[in-house]
């Protein structure tokens, strides 16, 4: 009878990972699926439903398919009702969704630019709250910024900016949510092979030195893992990145945004 009630109550051990049908959602999906064996299901979160319904097929781990837009009112909503119905512990959510445009800010139509700020910081920050009061003790946030996070960016301005409020947002939630024991990791990339670029560059194009610097997201994701698993606030992947992450700390940005602009000119 016991053993019944304890079946009962016991909590679905879950993991939710926004922007899950491309880049590095997709990727986080196929490795934890690797390393979570015993979780009770992965909740995969994106607006394009084929592509969720392949990934699907290829866990091991049983997947739900939320198909959804991180930016909805209404999707939002309902999402949250979906937390409250189910006994859930979720052990870890990964922030991905996100896109970026290149460009100058004043040649950018500004509906594209206000849905940078929707998707990539009100969305991010509405999930987490979202998924906040389940996530269990000793649980992992991971955020999803970049190096563009480091400093401003010309011609990158607001998706710059947007991954500067998520690295800012995770290390004060960080230190807000240590009494509880739930681990915040924010992880900022470099240029990855993924289908970020596609549409980045629909009004520019990036340096040529980043495209040389540019890793794989399998690579970005297993050292964004083990990081998380190491309880570390940043994960900062390739020698690169590395490196441009301590030359932000350490060089006035005015010089770094006149050497980058000199680059370009050259290029």
């Amino acid at each position: 009878m016991g053993q019944v009630m304890a079946e009962k109550v016991r909590k679905k051990k879950i993991v939710i990972i926004t922007g899950a049908s491309s880049g590095f959602g997709l990727e986080f999906a196929l490795q934890l699926d690797d390393m979570f064996h015993e979780l009770d299901e992965m909740w995969l979160i994106a607006r394009r439903r084929e592509r969720l319904e392949k990934l699907k097929s290829s866990l091991s781990v049983p997947a739900r398919i939320i198909a959804m837009d991180v930016t909805r009112e209404e999707d939002i909503l309902s999402f949250r009702n979906l937390l409250e119905r189910e006994n859930i512990s979720v052990r870890m959510l990964v922030n991905s969704a996100g896109f970026g445009l290149m460009g100058r800010f004043d040649k950018i139509g500004i509906e594209e630019q206000l849905q940078m700020l929707e998707v990539n910081c009100k969305a991010l920050t509405r999930i987490t709250y979202e998924c906040i009061p389940y996530i269990c003790r000793n649980g992992r946030i991971l955020q999803l910024a970049s190096s563009a996070a480091f400093v401003p960016q010309k011609d990158f301005a607001i998706y710059a900016a947007t991954k500067s409020y998520v690295l800012s947002f995770s290390r004060a939630l960080r230190e807000e949510l240590k009494e509880k024991s739930i681990w915040v990791t924010a992880v900022c990339p470099g240029p990855a092979d993924t289908e970020f670029f596609e549409r980045a560059e629909k009004y520019g194009s990036t340096l040529a030195i980043k495209k040389l610097t540019m890793v794989s997201p399998k690579k970005v994701v297993k050292e964004a893992l083990m990081d998380s698993y190491d309880k570390k606030a940043l994960s900062v992947c390739s020698i690169p990145m590395k490196a441009f992450c301590l030359l932000t700390k350490t060089v006035p940005h005015g010089c770094i945004l006149w050497a980058a602009g000199l680059l370009k000119s050259k290029g």
